[in-house]
């Protein structure tokens, strides 16, 4: 019996290592972007895990250069709003050790988006005022704005697409 099962294992092993892994460079938006030259975004960022932010921001970071190799120019913005504010702060007071490398990482991806044309980033001040953030901590380059539901409405009245990222 456990020479058959060894037998199996091996067949399936042989069978999943002989099938080429497709990454995802070899698709394409084609058919979505048909007719489209201006990728016009809003990234609607409200959630208070330092590991989501991180996956999410390297994930918008390969949209907006998905979007250019597929001949788009990206417009984007990216808002933070909630507890997402504390994430975006320099003063890491009240974060947990653990949660650091994540904090960091976000941190350097925003940076990295901010050196890229078309983007733009705002964090709302009523949630900054909510929950205990001082604008005046958050990174650099991101603009405090009133109020990141009237950018919402306004943006998606420009014609920008919104994306929700909790």
């Amino acid at each position: 019996m456990m020479n058959y099962i060894v037998r199996i294992f091996l067949a399936t092993l042989i069978l999943v290592t002989s099938i080429p892994a497709i990454s995802a460079e070899e698709f394409d938006d084609a058919t979505a972007l048909e007719g489209i030259t201006n990728g016009k975004v809003v990234w609607d960022i409200n959630t208070n895990s330092p590991k989501r932010l991180a996956l999410y921001l390297n994930i918008i970071n390969e949209t907006y250069d998905g979007l250019v190799k597929q001949g788009v120019v990206p417009d984007m913005v990216i808002t933070f709003r909630g507890e997402s504010v504390a994430i975006i702060s320099s003063d890491h007071e009240a974060i947990t050790l653990s949660s650091m490398p994540e904090i960091l990482q976000s941190a350097e991806i925003i940076n990295e988006l901010m050196r890229k044309p078309n983007i733009h980033m705002e964090v709302c001040s009523i949630a900054a005022r909510i929950f205990g953030v001082d604008t005046k901590h958050i990174l650099h380059g991101i603009r405090p704005v009133g109020n990141t539901f009237i950018s919402l409405i306004s943006y998606q009245k420009k014609g920008y697409a919104i994306i929700p990222i909790y």
